[in-house]
């Protein structure tokens, strides 16, 4: 389970893992839109799927258990720093606020999403691709093509 691109003028990224933010990323107002939840279905197929939180809503764990995802409850960024290094390499995160600054700073992939929540400055300076909502930004690993399109040099 991996997607292994060559990206011209940056070379072979594989992606064996993906970890989410949930709130403001995956989710708005701890809710995951259906069409969301059809592409994670897909994902999962294809990658190992992770969400890593600080649950604002309290209800990251039970969409995470529906979904059959893992899910790493978090206090900070630097948890999720900490989170992505021990996965070791491999990695794309996805998220949208400043405690996911650091976590995008040590993957292999970092997307930014801009969502109906608002997007941090410090995330977006730390991304390597910003895309306009989670749903893009799924398409990115559904259609890896996509990324080579926007990450080729």
């Amino acid at each position: 389970m991996a997607m292994t691109i060559d990206v011209p003028g940056r070379g072979i990224l594989t992606i064996c893992h993906v970890v989410f933010d949930f709130n403001g990323t995956l989710a708005q107002d701890g809710r995951i839109e259906t069409k969301t939840v059809t592409q994670l279905q897909e994902l999962k197929r294809q990658y190992q799927v992770m969400i890593a939180t600080a649950d604002t809503f309290g209800t990251a764990a039970a969409v995470a258990k529906d979904l059959g995802l893992s899910l790493q409850v978090v206090k900070s960024g630097r948890d999720k720093e900490a989170l992505v290094q021990r996965i070791s390499s491999g990695v794309a995160a996805v998220g949208n606020g400043v405690n996911d600054q650091w976590m995008f700073k040590v993957a292999d992939l970092a997307i930014a999403v801009l969502g109906p929540e608002g997007t941090s400055v410090k995330a977006l300076a730390a991304a390597d691709i910003v895309v306009p909502s989670i749903d893009v930004a799924l398409g990115l690993f559904l259609t890896p093509n996509r990324l080579i399109a926007t990450l080729r040099e």
